[in-house]
C-alpha cells in the first residue's frame, strides 16, 4: 500500500514540536545552519540526541563525522528559523562559539554535540550526537505544529481542578496517603 505523502506530512504536523537550528562548519570553516524540527532526546548515559534532515541539504554534507550543536529556538527567534529554512531575513542571527560548534546566541537552550552515529532515514538521515556541553536559558521555545510556528500560551492548571493530585496543591498532599505495601 502506498501512502499519499501529504497524508504523510498532514498526519505527522499533528505532533507538536519545538524548532531547532543545527549548526556546524563548512567544508570552507564557516558556520552553518539548518531549521530542524525533527529534534529527540535519546539517552540520559551516554547522554545522546538525534536530529533528522533531508538528505538534500547542505548540512547532511557538514555532519559526517563532524560536531554539531542543536540550538532550541525561543519564541522570538521566529526570523533565524525562516532564516536557516532558506529565507535569508534582513539582519542575519549572531554566532556565538560554541564547545564543540558555532552556536546561536539568545536561544532556549544550547546542546553542543561529539558525533556518535549516522542512520539510513529514507530520504532523511538520522544524526545521533552524544552532548557535551549544555546551555539553557528561561526563554520560552519556539513551536511547530500543523504547519505553522506557534507559541506557548499562558500557563494554567484548571485540568487539575477536579484531582486531589494538583501540582499547586502537591501531589498526593493529603496526610491519609499511604504507599501501597508490595509485600501485601
Amino acid at each position: 500500500m502506498s501512502l499519499d505523502q501529504r497524508q504523510v506530512r498532514t498526519a505527522f504536523g499533528r505532533f507538536a514540536t519545538g524548532v531547532t537550528v543545527v549548526t556546524c562548519r563548512n567544508h570552507d570553516g564557516e558556520p552553518h545552519g539548518a531549521t530542524v524540527n525533527a529534534f529527540t532526546a535519546v539517552s540520559l548515559e551516554p547522554a545522546l540526541c538525534q536530529v533528522t534532515l533531508t538528505r538534500r541539504s547542505k548540512a547532511c554534507g557538514y555532519l559526517d563525522g563532524a560536531p554539531f550543536a542543536v540550538n532550541v529556538l525561543a519564541a522570538d527567534q521566529l526570523d533565524t528559523a525562516w532564516h536557516f529554512a532558506g529565507r535569508p531575513q534582513d539582519r542575519a542571527p549572531e554566532w556565538a562559539e560554541g564547545a564543540t560548534a558555532p552556536v546561536l546566541t539568545g536561544t532556549a537552550a544550547t546542546i553542543s554535540c561529539r558525533p556518535w552515529r549516522i542512520y539510513d532515514g529514507g530520504d532523511h538521515l538520522i544524526v545521533v550526537g552524544e552532548v557535551e556541553h549544555l546551555e539553557t536559558s528561561d526563554a520560552d521555545p519556539l513551536l511547530f505544529f500543523a504547519g505553522g510556528f506557534r507559541e506557548l500560551g499562558p500557563r494554567g492548571h484548571a485540568h487539575w481542578s477536579a484531582s486531589v493530585d494538583c501540582p499547586d496543591l502537591g501531589w498526593f498532599g493529603s496526610a491519609d496517603f499511604a504507599p501501597l505495601n508490595a509485600a501485601s
